[in-house]
């Protein structure tokens, strides 16, 4: 018995040896890790059969490590840096938003080519040229191998099981149970909003190792991706509210106690009238303008009417009676419909086409919007959503009203956007959900 547990013993301290060197590698091999490491604390999980992580810790399997580590000297190392760049780009905290099968292929294959692009020795594995074949024939399809364009691409066109099963063989060196709450523990995990903070430290401190070789692009590319702003389309539409009456009660001051002791004591004579106008914010008047040309394809600008229409309906932001126009423009005005009512919007939805496909010019939706309030046509415009991809002459005059550009998708080409107005990015897999 005793020698049992001095052999098990033996094995967890010859694991936990390994684990520290892995990571004493790193941090001298990789200085702008140094804070993110210091983050993640080792601990020793016999039975779980490979790596995981919960966003706080690492965790590893003796036995398996030790078998494994006598066929490949720098798995150790190698299953570090894979864990590490997974918190460093907030894989964990999106798998909850997106397929999960997909999402652990996509971060999978975008951390392994990082690795392999480093080209270090102290990570070099057995199975290096198989996984170069394999993401060769992927930049194919996805040029820039982030992980939410490789998820992008599984999302939208899928995989077939052959190439399924490859993916998963060949990149998957974790185990992701911990990002779905695998490993409860009473401690504080590290929050998205640190793993943030060190992500946009990581960034700053690279561009002083432009040329060392660890800086690689795909490494660039996944860090700007994990550090970029998203924002809430559903808290940009409120932006739009303007003040409104609609004929209800108004709860907050209207004292039912008294109303009903004049009922009941005078008869049909309350004492307290019910307050009937409540001004509430709800959105009444803007404009969609949609980019037409080749690049926006009519499905997905029928994906983001919906996506709009679902948020105006679900948060109750219509009024009975409404003023939405939603222009159709590429080079130059194609067509302005107008909806008055929610039956108009389902009815566009389901029975309108889109016009144009020719070049982009911003310019010709604001001077058409500027001579409909000329002409009265709202009587309290808030503001203006343009759907586009970006490349179009932008007005070099600032509006009256708000006004946001909605992108479909991250474009490091795309051209910089007036001051005046906010840029929003739209994931193409949000719309497709």
């Amino acid at each position: 018995m005793n020698d049992s547990i001095t052999k098990q013993q033996q094995m967890e301290q010859y694991a936990k040896k390994l684990m520290q060197l892995a990571k004493d590698t790193i941090t001298v091999r990789f200085r702008f890790f140094d804070n993110a490491l210091t983050k993640l604390k080792l601990e020793a999980r016999p039975g779980i059969g490979r790596f995981a992580t919960d966003g706080s810790h690492i965790y590893y399997d003796p036995a398996s490590l030790l078998v494994t580590y006598m066929e490949e000297p720098n798995v150790a190392v190698r299953a570090y840096l894979h864990i590490l760049m997974h918190c460093i780009f907030s894989h964990s905290f999106q798998y909850e938003k997106r397929n999960p099968d997909y999402w652990d292929m996509a971060v999978d294959i975008a951390v392994e080519n990082i690795i392999l692009e480093m080209e270090l020795p102290m990570t070099a594995l057995s199975r290096d040229s198989e996984e170069l074949n394999q993401i060769a024939k992927i930049r194919k399809w996805v040029p820039e191998l982030t992980a939410e364009k490789i998820y992008r691409e599984f999302l939208v066109n899928g995989l077939s099981k052959d190439a399924e099963a490859t993916y998963k063989k060949l990149f998957s060196v974790d185990n992701h149970e911990g990002w779905r709450g695998g490993f409860a523990r009473e401690e504080l995990v590290i929050t998205e909003e640190e793993w943030k903070k060190i992500s946009e430290r990581i960034k700053t401190e690279l561009k002083a190792f432009s040329k060392d070789k660890t800086s690689s692009e795909s490494l660039q590319n996944n860090l700007e991706e994990a550090t970029r702003q998203r924002y809430n389309y559903r808290a940009i539409l409120e932006r739009f509210a303007v003040c409104g009456e609609e004929i209800h009660v108004n709860d907050d001051e209207f004292d039912y106690i008294y109303y009903t002791y004049g009922l009941t004591t005078y008869g049909n004579l309350p004492l307290v009238e019910p307050l009937e106008y409540k001004e509430v914010q709800k959105v009444r008047e803007f404009v969609i303008a949609i980019d037409t040309s080749a690049s926006c394809r009519g499905s997905i600008v029928k994906a983001f009417l919906r996506q709009t229409y679902d948020i105006l309906k679900n948060t109750e932001n219509f009024f009975h009676e409404i003023n939405v126009h939603i222009i159709q423009c590429d080079n130059e005005i194609q067509s302005d419909t107008v909806i008055r009512r929610e039956e108009d919007f389902i009815e566009f939805l389901e029975h309108g086409k889109m016009n144009g496909f020719g070049g982009t010019d911003f310019r010709p939706v604001f001077s058409y919007v500027d001579a409909l309030k000329d002409k009265g046509e709202f009587e309290n415009l808030k503001g203006l959503i343009y759907f586009t991809d970006g490349y179009g002459i932008y007005p070099e005059r600032m509006p009256e009203y708000d006004v946001i550009f909605a992108f479909l998708n991250e474009d490091p080409n795309r051209g910089s956007v007036p001051d005046w107005a906010l840029p929003v990015v739209i994931e193409e897999e949000q719309l497709e959900d």
